[in-house]
């Protein structure tokens, strides 16, 4: 559905985005994460065919951006990270006029008017003046604009940013009905928990390169070499200790605020013998699982926080 090869956008002697090659499938949600300046908005403003690259090619839907761009415009809804809004004018009447912008006529434009902001939770907002909108409520109604023509392809440039938690977390709520409806979205954002939880596939962009792009598990895999298991016994904590660090799978042990945390071998990832060992020696156990990594700890150790 977006595919890009060797996709470079120069300025001067200055490389915005640098030989980016990537390839989404339909139904896919990923990620762009990367510093300020990285090449996030250079990358979906190509995309979006609203800058032309310096060389390479990019596709969106199978259309190119240099001969296909009012072809790529009627599939894709691209929402900048700020956009203006027309304050005298409400919700509903914003909505109208760019359904009308996109030439959808009739009864019909109302109705999908009301639909988008129905599946955005703005329904009950349709009579308000769009100066009445909190800055959530305006993101929201931002991506119900780019929602009117039904676009297959969304590209969403930081679409959380500024929000409170819990506009977060109804944007991310949004974010997973549009996955389950099938669309395409390319969506950066700081927010990385979250786009951890949305995601299926994600790239970590630094000085306009490319330098991972895989699926979401797959670069917790890179990022953790050694598996981690917080253990937690009920009884002798010393004689735990004792029986995990003599264990053939075990690098080291640290005492934590809630329990041990275990550190395996390299390679090691069959941990059932730990359990089964402490178990014969007649320690109950009250927690034994893997110690979970997120996106945030993955960013911070890919990344080295330089930008172009």
């Amino acid at each position: 559905m977006i595919e890009l090869r060797d996709l470079t956008k120069k300025y001067g002697e200055l490389y915005a985005i640098h030989k980016i090659d990537l390839e989404l499938e339909r139904g896919d949600v990923f990620g762009f994460i990367g510093p300020n300046g990285a090449g996030k908005t250079t990358t979906m403003r190509i995309l979006a065919t609203l800058l032309n690259p310096t060389w390479g090619e990019a596709y969106v839907g199978g259309y190119s951006i240099y001969t296909k761009p009012k072809e790529i415009r009627r599939i894709i809804g691209y929402m900048p990270d700020f956009f203006g809004v027309y304050d005298d004018m409400k919700v509903i009447e914003y909505l109208d006029f760019f359904a009308a912008a996109y030439r959808i006529k009739g009864p019909y434009r109302r109705k999908i008017c009301d639909e988008v902001l129905q599946l955005v939770d703005l329904g009950y907002k349709r009579d308000e003046l769009v100066t009445s909108l909190s800055r959530g409520m305006t993101q929201r109604l931002g991506l119900a604009r780019v929602l009117l023509h039904d676009p297959q392809v969304l590209l969403l440039d930081e679409p959380a940013s500024g929000l409170d938690p819990r506009a977060r977390i109804e944007i991310r709520g949004l974010l997973k009905e549009l996955r389950n409806l099938g669309k395409t979205i390319m969506v950066s954002s700081h927010i990385l928990p979250e786009l951890a939880d949305v995601c299926n596939k994600i790239g970590i962009i630094e000085q306009g390169v490319l330098k991972h792009n895989a699926e979401v598990n797959e670069v917790m895999r890179q990022v953790r070499q050694q598996m981690v298991l917080q253990i937690e016994v009920v009884g002798d904590r010393d004689t735990s200790i004792r029986i995990l660090e003599d264990h053939d799978l075990v690098d080291s042990v640290e005492i934590g605020e809630e329990g041990l945390r275990v550190t395996l071998l390299a390679g090691d990832h069959d941990y059932s013998q730990l359990a089964s060992a402490l178990v014969e020696k007649g320690l109950a156990i009250k927690r034994f699982c893997e110690e979970e990594i997120n996106l945030e700890t993955a960013f911070m150790t890919l990344t080295k926080g330089v930008t172009s």
